[in-house]
């Protein structure tokens, strides 16, 4: 018997990838209790859509309007123009775990304020969200504690134990918890924390970065001294070459990608309520959200490259191949959908709660940006490609305030903002604030484009049929079409991509297209800086972002790229040296290259199947380093929640 169905319904099926399909299949679709997926790809979205829009019934909306909404948000996410971070798509609708992906967690110094620290992480992670800290208040390892005439272990074994209770939790039952562990470049631990990843797995599961201001980038610029000061006494306790510090920091770097850097200055200039609760000190585990003890960020992410708009006659310039007005109501609409969440979520502490509901602060991105500039034939390493990005996150900015300051008049400012520093006139905002890169790993595989503003990492890669037994091609969409339009296209080629090859190698392919499909590891180190820099200029949180750098970059390219990125007004860096890891996390799924020993004997089949066990991913995974988080690009493991 046929079952037919109704025009509405046809119109609300979603139109998926493969890959996008195996995805939501292994990580999101609901299962009863026997694991048998019980709904559909239509059906999450439109659980999602249904217990967002909920929330304005809370807001004295008329029934009908509600109904409208969630026509509203479940368009955008069906058309995959906008998808929210991976716990709300997971747990809205289901009366289960947390729709946040951002925490950021009070260390205070006690041993009361740390075992709260633990179990509040603890219960953070369980439903799936990352955590950060600082580790800046915490006393230097020696000093004495007089409560019970003891010495101080010192934040490093701390930062030790939050490692071991985060390898308890298996989120999901699959891994461990993503964090990130931040320090104050004034501690007097400094060079123990810069230090303390050097030698790989014994913290596994955190990310570190070291917090600076420009005061000590311009006492590394004038090559001067600069005092450590202890948090606990406030007291001078000693002086460090800043140069020397931070060579140690981008040697650190170079060898295996971290720690990365927080100019926590810069974070600050966009903190409104630092005169009530301080300092933004921490980020999350991937960097691009810097947060107050205790707030959590709910994310979600605009597909640009939904809205290139084809011309079939000339145009006078790229704004004309944007669809503006469509991308002006998804974005108003995606704010509207985020600052439903905050009341919509389950919070694992009721000081998450509470300061999550004084700042609503929320994180709206983009992902597909580059999947943009390749279909108007602009390089990413391009300045084009660059004005193209500040013009659109200007616009995105421009409407997601007026937008937020709309549902003020409609809802309430948020309510710390009696108490902030926003002009009392004109920035009567409901968010504290409206804007996030995140790294979008496994949602822009979802929404089968290219991970938020990076450079497109691989034209082609190979993937295990489960079904028929067979690797087969995986080739980026456009550069396929590209290729079989101009006459280049060719297995062997598509082959040689897939094994590792580089097109500007490729005899047979025009320059043009050379340029254009440029990935990530062929674009410099500086044009990457830059581009986060056009993004970071409109963008009131931060980025998550990687600059890549090949093997063979000296330890002097990485320090002008930290340079690069605190002279053009980035909040954070985030580089990865191909082959710095012992477990290196560019792995591409070809069992044929991983025959070949690499690394000085390491063996990259045994890496490869090892990390198919320890990532719960895949045959053969591609696991690559992109926005600061590692993502599996052939079944969408990610070490990022927020992905």
């Amino acid at each position: 018997m046929t079952t037919e169905i109704t025009q509405q319904e046809a119109s609300d099926l979603v139109e998926l990838s493969d890959q996008a399909n195996v995805i939501l299949e292994h990580r999101y679709l609901l299962k009863n209790t026997d694991s048998k997926i019980i709904e559909s790809p239509t059906d999450l979205f439109r659980r999602v859509a249904k217990a967002v829009a909920s929330i304005d019934s809370d807001y004295i909306t008329l029934p009908v309007e509600t109904n409208l909404t969630e026509q509203d948000f479940f368009t955008m996410m069906k058309n995959l123009e906008f998808v929210p971070n991976s716990p709300t798509l997971m747990n809205a609708g289901t009366e289960q775990g947390t729709l946040s992906a951002c925490f950021v967690l009070p260390l205070e110094d006690s041993m009361e304020g740390i075992m709260k620290a633990s179990h509040d992480a603890a219960m953070v992670q369980k439903f799936g969200g990352g955590t950060g800290f600082s580790l800046s208040k915490l006393r230097p390892r020696g000093d004495k504690i007089q409560s019970t005439h003891g010495i101080a272990c010192g934040p490093i074994e701390v930062l030790k134990t939050l490692s071991r209770v985060s390898s308890m939790i298996t989120q999901g039952g699959k891994r461990d918890g993503a964090n990130m562990a931040v320090m104050s470049i004034y501690h007097p631990d400094i060079l123990e924390f810069i230090e303390c990843k050097s030698k790989e797995g014994d913290i596994h599961n955190f990310n570190i970065s070291v917090g600076v201001d420009s005061n000590f980038m311009k006492a590394v610029e004038g090559n001067m001294d600069y005092n450590l000061i202890n948090p606990k006494s406030n007291e001078v306790v000693g002086t460090l070459s800043a140069r020397e510090v931070f060579n140690k920091i981008v040697h650190g770097a170079w060898k295996n990608g971290e720690p990365g850097m927080i100019f926590l200055d810069q974070v600050n200039k966009d903190n409104h309520v630092i005169d009530t609760y301080g300092e933004m000190i921490a980020t999350n585990p991937c960097g691009e959200q810097p947060l107050l003890g205790n707030e959590s960020c709910n994310l979600g992410s605009i597909n640009l490259a939904k809205f290139y708009q084809r011309s079939d006659g000339p145009t006078h310039g790229w704004q004309e191949k944007i669809d503006w007005s469509r991308l002006e109501h998804v974005i108003q609409t995606s704010v509207h959908f985020l600052d439903n969440v905050i009341d919509a979520n389950k919070y694992a502490t009721p000081e998450i709660e509470q300061m999550t509901k004084s700042t609503r602060k929320i994180g709206l991105g983009v992902m597909g940006f580059a999947d943009l500039l390749i279909q108007m034939q602009v390089p990413y390493k391009s300045k084009l490609a660059r004005e193209i990005g500040s013009k659109l996150m200007h616009k995105i900015r421009e409407v997601a305030d007026q937008e937020s300051l709309d549902l003020a008049v409609k809802r309430g400012v948020f309510p710390a903002w009696e108490n902030s520093n926003y002009d009392r006139e004109t920035e009567q905002f409901r968010n504290h604030c409206r804007l996030t890169v995140a790294p979008t790993g496994t949602i822009s595989m979802i929404a089968d484009t290219s991970s938020g503003i990076e450079p497109t990492f691989a034209l082609a890669w190979k993937k295990q049929n489960i079904l028929e037994g067979k690797t087969l091609n995986y080739v980026n969409k456009y550069f396929e079409a590209d290729a079989k339009k101009h006459g280049f296209y060719s297995e062997d080629l598509m082959d040689y991509l897939a094994e590792g090859g580089s097109l500007a190698s490729a005899p047979q392919v025009p320059d043009w297209a050379k340029d254009v499909y440029a990935t990530a590891p062929e674009i410099s180190p500086e044009d990457h800086v830059l581009m986060q820099a056009a993004f970071q200029e409109h963008c009131d949180s931060g980025i998550s972002k990687t600059i890549n750098f090949a093997n063979s970059a000296t330890v002097e390219d990485v320090e002008n790229a930290y340079m690069l990125a605190w002279g053009e007004g980035c909040k954070g860096i985030t580089v990865y040296r191909a082959g710095s890891r012992e477990k290196e996390v560019l792995v591409k799924g070809n069992k044929e290259q991983a025959e070949q020993p690499t690394l000085d004997g390491f063996d990259l089949e045994e890496q490869v199947l090892n990390e198919a066990e320890e990532y719960d991913c895949c045959d053969i995974p591609n696991i690559v380093f992109e926005s600061g988080c590692e993502t599996c690009k052939s079944c969408g493991w990610s070490a990022c929640k927020i992905s």
